[in-house]
């Protein structure tokens, strides 16, 4: 028995939680149902509770948004909105780049006490929290960290943004390839923290034991969010929200409700790179190729050959097989254009005025992501329910 389909066909009502994840039930998971009952499919975008993920976590950032437009973003995150009104005000990017660097300080602390490891609250704080799962690609991310740090050591003195990688996540209990990419980037951080050539300049933090709590220190801290899956297959996430509202700058590609970010704050306030949905499918239609990427790029190939020597003394093949023989969610094929767009992430940063600014545009245009917003469509939508007064 198909219980998914049986499913489509008992409901009244079938929804996706980011509209591309609508937009593929209907081209490709449920095409059939679809072509015969249209009016079943709607969308719900996910929300998050915007009490728990701002107002609880950053009291700092509350405290500045109640006294700048009042509190009745409280209740009704559409209020944000208003923030937009001070995108110019050199005043309130000033307060803001303080409040942050506040919540960096603190997780600072915190990292220090769990691990030992001194980062460094003037750098970026760049993370990627969420699954450990293949097509998250936590992979990507930690290859350009192996690429940068390579190039980092045959010119310590080139010029370089400061950056803390952070990563959160666990994997499922028998997903070996998932604990393989943990392993990899503990040993990557374990070489970079204790490389003294680089001068600090970059440090790699793998938190233990990820969970709410930990989550509602970091979500204030993080300067930037890493949101890389492959197109077309993330239904929707939702770190990418409570990162949003924080201030947060989302690198990402047009892939769940990241496209919805893109709509919200335009592509000037973030930062996107690789392929859409379309272009992935094409590519695999064609015939991927990895290998043709590893022989045409240097830098691709000095990391994976890296990966081959090993990381801190440990062979990790398995990980450089899979990049060369099978590379199923694309790493290869999008990161020249995901290591541009660090580049161009870490020159932004340096114009702190601009930076802020589009943090608080993200503040602002965050509203539409609250849970208040998506239970008010599923109860308009599909429930039929009625607030009771």
């Amino acid at each position: 028995v198909k219980m998914a389909n049986l499913a489509v066909a008992a409901c009244h009502s079938v929804n996706g939680v980011s509209k591309l994840h609508s937009e593929i039930l209907k081209e490709t998971v449920f095409h059939d149902f679809y072509t015969v009952m249209p009016y079943k499919f709607k969308n719900v975008t996910n929300g998050i509770a915007h009490r728990r993920w701002l107002c609880q976590s950053n009291p700092g950032l509350t405290a500045f948004l109640t006294n700048a437009i009042g509190e009745g973003f409280i209740t009704d995150a559409s209020e944000l909105k208003k923030l937009t009104a001070l995108a110019d005000d050199a005043s309130a990017l000033d307060t803001l780049e303080k409040i942050k660097h506040e919540n960096k300080q603190r997780m600072a602390k915190y990292i220090w006490k769990q691990s030992g490891i001194a980062v460094d609250p003037d750098s970026i704080f760049d993370v990627q929290v969420k699954r450990l799962h293949e097509y998250k690609r936590q992979l990507l991310n930690a290859l350009d960290i192996l690429a940068t740090y390579q190039k980092l050591r045959e010119n310590p003195n080139m010029d370089f943004v400061p950056r803390t990688y952070i990563f959160g996540a666990k994997a499922a209990p028998g997903y070996y390839f998932a604990k393989e990419i943990i392993r990899f980037i503990v040993l990557l951080g374990n070489t970079i923290n204790n490389d003294l050539s680089i001068g600090g300049k970059m440090k790699v933090v793998y938190l233990e034991d990820y969970r709410v709590t930990v989550a509602e220190q970091l979500m204030p801290a993080a300067g930037v969010s890493e949101e890389n899956s492959l197109a077309g297959t993330e239904a929707s996430g939702t770190g990418n929200m409570k990162l949003m509202i924080n201030g947060a700058l989302t690198i990402g590609t047009l892939d769940g409700a990241n496209v919805e970010i893109c709509n919200a704050v335009g592509r000037s306030n973030m930062f996107l790179f690789g392929m859409n949905a379309a272009e992935v499918d094409n590519l695999k239609r064609s015939g991927y190729r990895p290998r043709s990427y590893y022989d045409n790029n240097q830098t691709i190939r000095a990391a994976v050959d890296q990966i081959y020597h090993g990381i801190g003394g440990v062979n990790l093949s398995s990980i450089g097989d899979s990049l060369l023989c099978r590379d199923p969610y694309m790493v290869l094929a999008d990161f020249a254009d995901y290591a541009a767009t660090q580049s161009r992430l870490a020159q932004a940063y340096t114009d702190r005025s601009a930076w802020n600014r589009m943090s608080l545009i993200n503040i602002a245009n965050a509203g539409i992501f609250s849970a208040d917003r998506a239970i008010h469509d599923y109860a308009s939508t599909i429930w039929g329910a009625s607030p009771v007064k």
